[in-house]
């Protein structure tokens, strides 16, 4: 019950703060601007549903190519600190040996 009101009192929150801001009109004719951007990207996307298809699939593959880079960094880098842990333990072996 208290997860419903939670998200109830959001919803509503929400909704009042954005009527309040349209009193201004730089914002009305801002939000007019993109309400239609979307109007005529969302009419293009049901004649051409192909088109969205391949867009996705091509934004996807990108995220992909860019996370799979990202990972091989991290691992290149963590390489690199345990290499050189290992050379500088290695290092206080041999002097206290000596």
């Amino acid at each position: 019950m208290g997860k419903r009101k939670l998200f109830l009192g959001v919803f509503i929150g929400a909704t009042v703060g954005a009527l309040v801001s349209l009193f201004d009109k730089e914002t009305r004719a801002y939000s007019k601007e993109k309400l239609t951007a979307a109007k005529s990207g969302t009419s293009y996307l049901m004649k051409h549903p192909s088109d969205a298809v391949h867009t996705v699939r091509s934004a996807f593959d990108t995220f992909n190519q860019a996370f799979t880079r990202g990972a091989e960094s991290t691992l290149n880098a963590l390489d690199q600190v345990e290499s050189t842990l290992e050379s500088f333990a290695n290092k206080n072996q041999t002097d206290r040996i000596e």
